[in-house]
């Protein structure tokens, strides 16, 4: 007789889990982690840290009293407010209206939709100073546009309101073309299961479709606000370029250059430089923890 031995099995949960180790190389089909890495650091060293190095070093050539003076001068604090207020209004707008246009696109079949699609991507292409120069001819007051706002006191053209419509004008595609795949990937059946237990539009739209698109439309707001801070050609042309009212700050850098002035142009480029990375870097985070949101749903 045979006597049987009682192997003690811990209860469920109490399984000593695997500890979590640190990866510095995650496994990967293609080979060459070493070599891949070295030509990133590289070119990313090459492109991007050695010309913001530069310009770092350049604005330090002024005492502290000086850089602080040629960043916080009234004519420069106005160009900030202009710029940054004028990107960040015109990124609001093309986050409502490039979902809006994705969402058409995606979900809508009409006639010449693709010459629509087509056309999204016209701002991409077109040089940066005829895009300029088509809104003031058209938002002038003897404009086709214009010439309807200016009999109700609206003024477009050669004011603030011009660099915001120049902004909203360049940045749109970006909007669009990062909301489009997702939404093309959206799985419709979980919108029919949701409508078939009781769903209305509203509650599929906030519970469903909104958290899946949110991460790629916070992309798209990002890309499109950090392209306006930067835009010059497309707007200089219907701003009016006043000084303290319609002078964007990348203008105000061209100014300094042609007035051989390498360093105030270098100080109030790093000072953009510090804003706009204060600004994108929540804004990264939001992004962040709503794709993560996403997932865990």
């Amino acid at each position: 007789m045979v006597a049987s031995t009682a192997i003690a099995v811990p209860p469920l949960g109490e399984y000593p889990q695997p500890r979590a180790r640190f990866r510095w190389r995650e496994p990967s089909v293609l080979p060459g982690f070493g070599l891949t890495l070295g030509f990133t650091l590289t070119y990313l060293s090459l492109i991007v840290l050695l010309p913001l190095a530069a310009l770092v070093l350049k604005s330090l050539e002024l005492s502290w009293d000086q850089m602080w003076e040629a960043a916080t001068s009234a004519r420069a604090l106005a160009a900030y407010r202009l710029s940054f207020g004028a990107a960040l209004l015109a990124g609001i707008v093309n986050l409502f209206f490039g979902v809006l246009v994705a969402w058409v696109l995606v979900r809508y079949h009409f006639p010449f939709k693709r010459l629509i699609d087509g056309l999204v991507d016209l701002p991409f292409a077109l040089p940066t100073a005829v895009a300029g120069i088509a809104l003031a001819t058209l938002y002038a007051p003897n404009g086709w546009v214009g010439s309807l706002l200016d009999p109700l006191g609206i003024k477009v053209a050669y004011t603030p309101s011009g660099v915001v419509i120049a902004l909203i004008f360049i940045g749109l595609p970006f909007v669009v073309r990062t909301v489009q795949p997702v939404l093309q990937d959206l799985n419709k059946d979980v919108e029919e299961a949701a409508a078939s237990l009781g769903a209305g539009r509203w509650q599929t739209f906030r519970r469903i479709i909104f958290p899946s698109i949110m991460p790629a439309a916070l992309t798209g707001f990002a890309l499109a606000f950090a392209r306006a801070l930067g835009e010059y050609g497309s707007v200089i042309f219907i701003a009016g370029n006043l000084p303290m009212k319609s002078e964007i700050a990348p203008l105000l850098i061209i100014i300094k250059l042609e007035q051989y002035d390498y360093a105030g142009a270098a100080t109030i480029g790093v000072t953009m430089l510090i804003v706009s990375f204060l600004l994108l870097l929540p804004i990264n985070i939001l992004q962040r923890w709503t794709r993560q949101r996403a997932g865990e749903n």
